[in-house]
């Protein structure tokens, strides 16, 4: 059984009737959990996956990174439903190591030294992630990832309840404006609309641009947006490297 702590904001997501998810206690989790930071993911079927509440002020930047380089443990965790402990990212013999290679090492350079994915899980469906990291290496205790493995598993009934709604209740978890990342899927749009490109193929570009200059991939975005950055300065920075 999860801890007193815990079990009372399990309890209230249990009891949530409103639309929408509700905005989560992450800080008072993190806490909880020993984490620096926590994130919570939600994909459609097939799709990125997307960073819908967030603590910690690096947890921002270790999505940013895996949505650049499009690999990481949060994607691994919210598309297959793998479980993820990495309690030592910079273990050169590690599972990440050989997973994700380049990855570790930029995670690392965050400051962020472990990172645990817990998928969303319900049988063979997989509706996001849950992704916790330290400043600092050492695995969960046991006690820490069973208090994880409840809340993970506390969401996902959540948003299933959700989602089994009428709408629009149902409609409101990934459709809205306030997604961490809704300023990279604008970017991209207006980027497909002015090349003839989709908007798959204009995050390519993007996600290339970012990579390439080691640059956040929100921030790129927001230059899109402004006016300060066009597909042809994209292109160039590809034929460079």
């Amino acid at each position: 059984m999860p801890h007193q702590a815990m079990a009372a904001y399990l309890l209230e997501l249990h009891a949530h009737r409103g639309p929408g998810l509700p905005p989560l206690p992450l800080a008072a989790c993190a806490r909880e959990l020993g984490l620096d930071g926590l994130a919570l993911l939600l994909t459609a079927q097939g799709k990125t996956p997307e960073l819908v509440q967030s603590h910690g002020p690096l947890t921002g930047v270790l999505e940013d990174l895996q949505l650049t380089q499009g690999q990481g443990p949060s994607w691994d965790a919210a598309r297959t439903g793998a479980l993820l402990l990495l309690p030592d990212l910079a273990d050169p013999t590690g599972f990440a190591a050989r997973r994700w290679p380049g990855l570790p090492g930029a995670v690392h350079d965050l400051g962020i030294a472990a990172v645990f994915a817990l998928p969303l899980r319900l049988g063979a469906i997989t509706l996001g992630a849950l992704t916790g990291h330290r400043t600092r290496a050492g695995p969960l205790t046991p006690d820490e990832l069973a208090d994880a493995l409840h809340l993970a598993d506390t969401l996902t009934q959540v948003i299933i309840t959700l989602t089994a709604r009428p709408a629009p209740s149902s409609g409101m978890l990934l459709d809205n404006a306030d997604l961490h990342f809704a300023e990279v899927h604008q970017a991209t749009g207006m980027l497909a609309a002015q090349h003839g490109l989709t908007c798959a193929q204009a995050l390519v570009h993007l996600r290339a641009y970012a990579f390439t200059q080691n640059r956040r991939l929100l921030s790129c975005a927001r230059d899109v947006l402004d006016h300060r950055l066009r597909l042809d300065a994209l292109d160039d920075t590809e034929s460079d490297g």
